[in-house]
């Protein structure tokens, strides 16, 4: 009856990989840039004629690093891949894998084999991370004032980076937290606090292997702006004083100066407008006695000094 039923082969093959990998247990590594790694397999004597592979998956693909075997007797162990050159040491005791001065581009999984009469399996994934920036604390109130509870509004930031986390904490308690996945974009974080000045707050970047930290300091954060648009405020008075001053002495100046041009001005035009009239002066003694024209009239003399006098209007 079963003999009937056939089952494909690579449907047997993909029950065997599922069979295989349930069997495994990943070990998950998280380790900080630059250190040096020892990925332990836990194992305490391994068979000393054992064939010892270490594989690095990537774009799931199989690479093998190292390949420790008996060989006549002896041991040869070969290090491959331009990656990992001259940065892995093996365990042959252990199975143990040291990797040096691990990096970022090192994440990913390894896979270990040890073939003696059987082929047993490890694997282990490493995730290496940079370590985190230090946050910073600056006061983002868009009101400025004297007064400390309206001009203090923290906020907090930190570069983002894999898996980083930003949080406030009042005490040692955490009141706030953010993260996202977008590595390219600064994290920010305000403090919520409508009087920040009566705990103790500290604001947290941390991502798995790594923590920074910084403490608010009021006086500098908050303070500092308010005494800063002090500062500002005393500048603009100062300069509207100085316009003032400047102001009171140029104008009188300028209201002088145009008076006198225009009485000048006044004066000029009446010295234009002079009119002179002749006015005649005799003697009593050298008065000529009238001469009779042809037409029998008298004539009277003219002749003697002319005097102009200045007549003004």
């Amino acid at each position: 009856m079963f003999s009937e039923y056939r089952i494909h082969p690579a449907l047997l093959h993909l029950l065997y990989c599922l069979l295989c990998s349930a069997g495994e247990e990943v070990v998950r590594l998280q380790e900080l840039e630059g250190n040096t790694v020892t990925i332990h397999t836990g194992l305490t004597g391994v068979q000393s004629d054992a064939q010892i592979l270490w594989f690095y998956i990537s774009e799931s693909v199989d690479i093998k690093i190292v390949n420790s075997q008996i060989i006549r007797g002896e041991i040869i162990t070969d290090y491959y891949s331009e990656r990992f050159r001259d940065r892995l040491q093996l365990n042959r005791t252990s199975g143990s894998l040291t990797i040096r001065n691990i990096n970022r581009e090192d994440s990913g999984v390894y896979k270990l084999q040890i073939i003696t009469g059987h082929q047993s399996v490890w694997s282990f994934s490493v995730d290496v991370y940079a370590p985190v920036s230090k946050p910073v604390i600056r006061n983002q109130a868009e009101k400025r004032s004297v007064s400390l509870r309206e001009s203090c509004s923290p906020l907090c930031s930190v570069e983002n980076g894999k898996d980083v986390s930003l949080s406030w904490y009042e005490e040692k308690e955490r009141i706030s937290s953010i993260s996202s996945s977008d590595s390219s974009e600064r994290l920010y974080l305000p403090l919520n606090k409508t009087d920040p000045n009566n705990s103790t707050y500290t604001c947290v970047a941390a991502n798995p292997v790594s923590t920074q930290t910084t403490q608010l300091n009021i006086t500098n954060i908050c303070c500092k702006a308010a005494s800063g648009q002090n500062v500002k405020r005393d500048r603009f008075i100062l300069l509207a004083a100085v316009l003032t001053s400047v102001g009171l002495l140029v104008v009188p100046s300028l209201l002088f100066v145009w008076f006198c041009k225009k009485k000048k001005r006044k004066q000029d035009s009446e010295d234009a407008e002079l009119n002179y009239t002749e006015v005649k002066t005799l003697t009593r003694n050298s008065r000529a006695a009238p001469e009779i024209n042809r037409a029998g009239v008298a004539e009277e003399d003219h002749s003697g000094s002319v005097d102009y006098t200045e007549i003004r209007h």
